[in-house]
């Protein structure tokens, strides 16, 4: 097979797979070498970044998956978007926000920052998957903690929290004084 049947045949899996897969994971799947995935992946990139493309191929949480440009995804989201899925309110991203830059972070924790119950909040992106249980606080009554999962990382688009936009110095004594 030719480099360019190689990069049809991953485009044809990467196409299939709902979830992103890495470079192992294609390499077992195409039977190709994780040398000749890469360059096949590159391929893609290209062949996804000019301007008549409305798909790209994008690295979510360490593997590979085509998604529509946002630019376009934009104009039919309404029709092919899950359209109340991929919405959180203010109360949920506000509570999502502080265990993503806070984590592992208590429920009590959490309160503290947000001034009132956050009890719905939790339920909420726990049901969503975007929160998990880490382990528990070393201190009395042996509280939970929370932290985020790859379910985030995936509907943020991130390879890893890190990824997350960094708190300008303003924001950042704000958030370490709404926690006192």
């Amino acid at each position: 097979m030719t480099l360019d049947g190689e990069t049809a045949l991953l485009e044809t899996v990467l196409f299939l797979e709902s979830e992103p897969q890495n470079v192992d994971n294609l390499s077992k799947i195409t039977k190709l070498s994780p040398d000749v995935i890469k360059e096949c992946l590159e391929n893609l990139k290209a062949k996804y970044s000019a301007p008549d493309s409305g798909i790209e191929l994008s690295q979510i949480i360490g593997g590979w998956i085509l998604t529509p440009k946002k630019e376009c995804f934009d104009f039919v989201k309404e029709r092919y978007g899950k359209k109340n899925d991929g919405k959180l309110s203010k109360a949920a991203v506000e509570t999502l926000s502080i265990i993503a830059y806070s984590q592992p972070v208590t429920r009590a924790e959490i309160e503290s920052i947000r001034h009132v119950s956050v009890d719905n909040m939790m339920r909420i992106l726990l049901d969503r998957n975007f929160i998990k249980e880490v382990g528990k606080k070393d201190i009395p009554g042996k509280p939970v903690l929370y932290g985020t999962t790859k379910e985030f990382l995936e509907f943020f688009h991130l390879q890893s929290i890190s990824d997350l936009p960094q708190l300008d110095e303003k924001e950042n004594e704000r958030f370490i004084e709404l926690a006192r």
